[in-house]
């Protein structure tokens, strides 16, 4: 073995990674929190048959992986966040605030162990909004026709490469005649093309 002092070169690209759902929904913030990714019904019904048929082989799988496990029923509340100056009293009290206004006249906000706080204007609380997704009773919701595949982030498989346009034939001198297939090329032992066979010629009869 010949040895060279060069560094050995690396593979070109990204290192696949060993945690590539994780960094996905790390990447996304459709419908995904730091414990939850939520899948809407009306819109994964919506998807097209082969890839509805892929994730639901792929749910069965996981729900056959954890079947030992005590699942709860959850329910899902759509919600966003919102600065707390935006918010009335209902839904500062959802959040867990409180708004008040002090001795001088001023409006404070506090949270829950009722500690102040210093920058409302900055502050969001996560509060509960209408669905802006249709439910699942509704009609089929068309996906978007111009979608592109996302940018996936390191690790992700690269969705295969387009066949390129076909390559002209080469086109015979004028006046050639194209050339033709020759006859296909008899096996030993008499056989000509497959299902026929090629028996052998009577002998000739001697003159008398």
């Amino acid at each position: 073995m010949k040895f060279t002092p060069e560094p050995i070169p690396r593979p070109a690209g990204r290192p696949a990674s060993s945690t590539p759902l994780r960094d996905y929904l790390n990447s996304t913030g459709q419908g995904v929190d730091a414990g939850y990714a939520v899948v809407p019904r009306s819109l994964a019904e919506s998807m097209p048959l082969p890839w509805q048929q892929q994730f639901a082989t792929l749910l069965a799988e996981f729900h056959q992986a954890f079947a030992h496990l005590q699942w709860p029923v959850y329910r899902v509340v759509p919600s966003r966040y919102e600065r707390l100056v935006d918010l009335d009293e209902e839904q500062l009290a959802e959040a867990g605030y409180l708004m008040e206004i002090d001795s001088d006249g001023e409006i404070v906000y506090r949270g829950r162990n009722g500690a102040p706080v210093d920058n409302p204007e900055q502050t969001t609380a996560l509060v509960s909004v209408l669905d802006p997704l249709p439910s699942n009773r509704h009609a089929r919701v068309e996906p978007a026709a111009s979608a592109q595949p996302p940018t996936p982030p390191g690790g992700f498989p690269v969705s295969p490469a387009q066949p390129g346009p076909a390559q002209p034939r080469p086109t015979p001198p004028a006046g050639a005649f194209p050339a033709q297939p020759g006859p296909p090329a008899t096996p030993p032992g008499g056989f000509g093309p497959q299902g026929h066979h090629r028996y052998p010629s009577a002998p000739d009869q001697p003159s008398w």
